[in-house]
């Protein structure tokens, strides 16, 4: 079977763009193999392409001569790679027991109803997409939520107002 292919689909491979590959291959001088390579190429695809597709996964796979279903399985197993379109911004909130003590289910609801999205959606404008994490490890300021590389401490429906007011003028 072609390695261009998914199990029995018909999936064909993208080509990796140049600076992909010229991140990829630095990698490849810091690890002692391909297979340690392989969660670094899905990140690095992952920021050039805002997520990683089938076609990517094979491209990927192609590259550094790697079965797919084992990339698969590290890209299912980090819950940030993202193996569906995403928002502009994604909002990883934490619902850890500390935030869930500290009130996270109400800074939840108050976004359900801000951005019109639960859990694992997207707005429809493709600005946000809300996302669960198990934790943001900033317990003592719960709770809490990142977006982007930023992250926002004790929160409060108020607060949470500014923030996404800040981030849809960004957009």
């Amino acid at each position: 079977m072609s390695k261009n292919l998914i199990a029995t689909t018909a999936i064909k491979a993208r080509q990796l763009t140049e600076e992909e590959i010229k991140e990829i291959e630095h990698e490849m001088e810091l690890y002692p193999d391909r297979q340690a390579v392989g969660l670094e190429a899905l990140k690095i695809v992952q920021k050039h392409q805002g997520w990683v597709s089938d076609e990517s996964l094979l491209a990927i796979s192609k590259y550094l001569d790697l079965p797919v279903a084992d990339l698969e399985s590290v890209a299912t197993f980090f819950n940030l790679v993202y193996r569906q379109p995403v928002g502009k911004n994604v909002i990883l909130f934490c619902n850890s027991v500390s935030c869930w003590i500290m009130g996270c289910d109400d800074m939840r609801t108050h976004i359900n109803e801000k951005l019109g999205v639960d859990f694992g959606e997207t707005t429809e404008d493709g600005t946000f997409t809300f996302l669960p994490v198990p934790c943001l490890g900033d317990c003592d300021r719960a709770p809490v939520m990142m977006i982007s590389d930023d992250l926002h401490r004790n929160l409060t429906p108020e607060k949470i107002n500014q923030i996404i007011s800040d981030y849809q003028t960004k957009a």
